[in-house]
């Protein structure tokens, strides 16, 4: 795996086992594995299991730790290096901003719409479940015990959109844009078409506020997408926020907005 968060885990597994004073067999014996499993885990033959790690959790009485480990490790495998630094950010954030001109925000999207927008010719089935996996992973920051508040502008051709005549996966995906806006600390407004041409629309950035009160921002590009962190930088994005949402409809009109739109694609 080299140098993985799972050889990580793997490394701390076997320091759990040696501090316990257990062999590979006895500790196969106390969570009810075998030995050669315990020894494939610890040696990156075997991927650490949820299931694995919960017998481990409650062997070693870690409290969670190595599910936990497991749940980041998943995360951040399938987030490219550059990209790790915002992860972190994001997940530290109070406030994102988000806008979007093309597709579904990926912390709002479902599995099958996270699954088809990832998916191309280069990418393995095992590095596109990873993808996927990580993608839907960050999700936690809007459904964990103190959620993020999200405000996202999406253009209208984004819901607009087919799923390579996937028409009832769009349906599914819209009717999930609907049970998000209807959280209290998200806002989902839309840009109408009325708006034709209006600042912003060769790019979807985001903004995220942090504890601090500082903000950082992620912007997309055609081959990777950038970190900013200037002031001149952020006051410049700033402006284009405010312009975007300025155009965008009400937090009402745009539910009612998605909702007949979900009700297009069934």
């Amino acid at each position: 795996m080299g140098g993985s968060w799972l050889d990580f885990i793997a490394g701390e597994l076997r320091q759990a086992r040696l501090r316990a004073g257990l062999s590979q067999e006895d500790l196969a014996k106390l969570i009810n594995y075998s030995a050669s499993h315990v020894s494939g885990v610890e040696t990156g033959q075997r991927p650490p299991k949820a299931d694995y790690l919960a017998a481990m959790d409650q062997a070693m009485e870690t409290g969670g730790m190595f599910g936990r480990l497991l749940d980041r490790a998943v995360l951040i495998e399938g987030v490219p290096g550059w990209m790790r630094g915002w992860v972190d950010d994001e997940r530290k954030a109070d406030l994102l901003r988000w806008y979007e001109p093309a597709y579904i925000p990926g912390i709002l999207q479902t599995e099958a719409y996270a699954r088809l927008t990832l998916a191309d010719n280069l990418s393995r089935s095992e590095q596109l479940e990873q993808q996927v996996a990580s993608r839907l992973g960050r999700q936690v920051i809007l459904t964990g015990q103190h959620p993020c508040q999200l405000v996202a502008v999406l253009d209208v051709m984004v819901l607009r959109r087919p799923l390579r005549g996937h028409a009832e996966l769009m349906g599914q995906q819209l009717a999930h844009l609907v049970k998000m806006a209807e959280l209290p600390h998200v806002q989902i407004l839309v840009v109408p078409e009325e708006a034709g041409l209006y600042p912003a629309l060769q790019g979807g950035f985001i903004l995220a506020t942090l504890g601090d009160g500082s903000v950082v921002a992620y912007l997309d590009q055609q081959v990777r997408a950038q970190m900013m962190h200037r002031t001149e930088d952020i006051v410049v994005l700033q402006r284009h926020w405010e312009a975007v949402r300025g155009e965008a409809l009400s937090r009402r009109q745009s539910l009612d907005l998605i909702k007949e739109a979900a009700c297009s694609w069934t």
